[in-house]
């Protein structure tokens, strides 16, 4: 008897890994660092376990890679938002959150509260928050050279005011009930008025 079961295509390398790491963001948005299992991951990614340990030596440098793949949607989301805030405000730059999915510090928390005592794991959510940090300044920097922005806004002090409020939603999903969702798109709001003075 033959096997009538469809021939699955086997993925390159770096299509499996890629496919592994958006797995593994899936089940650590859903649950957390500590709670998040390879086991799990694999099943989620449709990978056995020594399949996920080719690619990845341990749950930590997964979890590392998800950082790199949260900051780079976050990247991706905030470039689209200064996009609309640069050619004027009105309806269209008002009140949707830049940390529409707050995956990148909903990790940071993960990364503080689970494996705060490992340094590896220190020194990268470090690293992000200064990467983070360093591009929203830039970029006010420019929205003031543009005179999207008032120049007397503080570059540095309104970058870790983004910052905070990734955390604070981070938070508030996790807690779930602090804040609505009419909540945070009056905080969003709020912050593009002062920031851009309209």
């Amino acid at each position: 008897m033959s096997d009538t079961r469809p021939a699955t295509r086997r993925l390159p390398a770096e299509e499996r890994r890629e496919a592994i790491v958006r797995a593994a963001l899936r089940v650590f948005t859903a649950t957390s660092y500590a709670g998040a299992t390879t086991a799990e991951i694999a099943r989620e990614a449709g990978v056995t376990e020594p399949v996920l340990y080719r690619h990845f030596a341990s749950k930590r440098d997964l979890w590392l890679a998800c950082l790199d793949v949260a900051w780079a949607e976050t990247r991706g989301g905030l470039q689209e938002k200064i996009a609309s805030l640069t050619g004027g405000m009105g309806e269209r730059g008002g009140a949707r959150s830049p940390w529409r999915s707050p995956r990148m510090p909903n990790l940071w928390l993960q990364g503080l509260t689970e494996a705060g005592e490992d340094a590896v794991v220190r020194r990268a959510i470090r690293r992000h928050m200064r990467e983070v940090h360093h591009f929203v300044a830039g970029e006010i920097r420019r929205g003031q050279l543009a005179g999207t922005i008032p120049a007397d806004r503080d570059a540095n002090a309104e970058a870790w005011v983004f910052i905070a409020g990734g955390l604070l939603r981070s938070v508030a999903d996790r807690l779930g009930g602090v804040l609505s969702a009419g909540d945070l798109e009056a905080i969003s709001r709020e912050r593009v008025r002062w920031l851009t003075g309209s």
